[in-house]
């Protein structure tokens, strides 16, 4: 994120004396990248429930769909960065679209086949893809326009973001659950099932295609290279940074794992709920949750210390997931739901902290903390382990204690410290 701020900042001079108009297209199409990714995010929850009774499979099992999708991030992110280094952010975001498109298109062999394996090397394709996208969309946004705006353009395109995470569970219970929730014993119930998925991803292919051709008919400006990403060990010895990456290690796991078991949390506390109904309107109710505490904690940074805040936010979630484990019914549904609103900010919270006072090490620091997202694939399939043997209230506790070192983070582990 720093070196998107910098490479911004040392554009503007010859971009931001542009009119309006001349950056609308390149904005907008920025700006759908935002939306993609979020859906694509979203969607997981649905696959996670949905192939559990498709392939006959362990919840934790079902979670490997987190496992995929965030290990293709770890993995293709530097990649990723590097080629953009070389060949340009439109090339990149062009290829990244690409790859999008590719995996999502993987999903009609994938059901066809009824290989789960299938579809988790699809989920890897695509997190591959939006690898790109992330790691261009940032420094897109801050230059196309003037630098005194870029702030609040940068606020605007993270909304679509925002959109993403409320329209993906209520496509999922139009186009994934409707008419495909009952038993699925015989292979015709199965195969009708699997090929529920193929509808809503070759729309998103059709979909990233056009956006990708839109990208290459478009003129779009280049943000200044900032300089190459060195590795230097000495970068440790900032703690803050070291705990932030700790920290957010843990917050995104607690994360796609709230994410990835909501609709099956809501369907085993709520039996007469059904899974069409659990993503249409229960995961729905809780990612605009998600998006209304991301704007209203960004109101109250202006009046409590960021740190504080995260402090606050991270002991609230701890206690709402003991609620999501000791209460019943819809009590612990909402509670469960209601962690969104405390996780909105952590995120973005954690790497300002963590990249604070760093100097040169700032775009080093910025990586690591962006590689923090392996979590995502590393908690799930704990937590659905746990929720195997030992029932789905209890594997909150997993979460609870990822948020504590969130908590934890926003009390004492952000204070910059030098260590010999």
């Amino acid at each position: 994120m720093d070196s998107s701020t910098s490479s911004a900042d040392s554009s503007h001079t010859s971009l931001g004396n542009g009119s309006g108009k001349q950056f609308l297209i390149p904005f907008v199409l920025v700006t759908s990248l935002f939306f993609l990714w979020g859906l694509a995010n979203i969607l997981n929850a649905a696959l996670i429930s949905h192939f559990q009774p498709l392939f006959n499979i362990s919840r934790s099992m079902a979670l490997l769909v987190e496992t995929a999708f965030y290990f293709g991030y770890f993995l293709i992110a530097v990649p990723a960065g590097l080629f953009m280094e070389k060949k340009g952010y439109k090339k990149g975001i062009i290829f990244g679209l690409l790859l999008y498109a590719a995996g999502a298109l993987l999903f009609i062999p994938a059901a066809e086949t009824l290989t789960f394996g299938f579809f988790l090397g699809a989920l890897f394709i695509i997190a591959g893809g939006l690898a790109f996208l992330e790691t261009a969309a940032n420094p897109y946004v801050t230059i196309l326009g003037k630098a005194e705006t870029a702030v609040q353009r940068l606020n605007l395109a993270q909304s679509f973001n925002g959109v993403a995470l409320i329209v993906g569970p209520v496509m999922a219970s139009q186009l994934i659950f409707a008419g495909n929730e009952g038993e699925l014993l015989t292979q015709a119930s199965r195969q009708k099932a699997a090929d529920a998925v193929i509808v809503p991803y070759i729309g998103i292919a059709v979909v990233v295609l056009v956006v990708a051709f839109l990208f290459f008919l478009t003129k779009m400006p280049e943000p200044a290279k900032s300089g190459k990403l060195r590795f230097d060990r000495s970068i440790f010895r900032h703690s803050h940074l070291t705990k932030g990456i700790i920290a957010q290690f843990f917050y995104v796991g607690a994360q796609a794992s709230i994410w990835g078991i909501t609709i099956d949390y809501v369907i085993e506390l709520l039996p007469h709920v059904s899974k069409e109904v659990a993503s249409g309107t229960f995961l729905a109710i809780g990612t605009f949750l998600f998006v209304a505490g991301r704007f209203i904690g960004t109101f109250l940074m202006s009046y409590v210390k960021e740190n504080r805040l995260l402090c606050l936010f991270g002991l609230s979630a701890f206690v709402f997931c003991l609620v999501g484990i000791y209460a019943g019914g819809h009590i612990a549904v909402y509670a469960v739901l209601g962690l969104n609103f405390f996780m909105s900010i952590m995120f973005p919270t954690i790497f300002a902290l963590g990249v604070k006072e760093l100097g040169p090490h700032t775009k080093l620091g910025s990586s690591f903390l962006i590689m923090a997202i392996v979590g995502g694939a590393a908690v799930p399939p704990i937590v659905g382990a746990v929720s195997d043997t030992a029932g789905i209230q209890t594997c909150f506790w997993l979460p609870a204690l990822c948020f504590l070192v969130v908590a934890y983070y926003g009390f004492s582990g952000y204070k910059v410290r030098e260590n010999a």
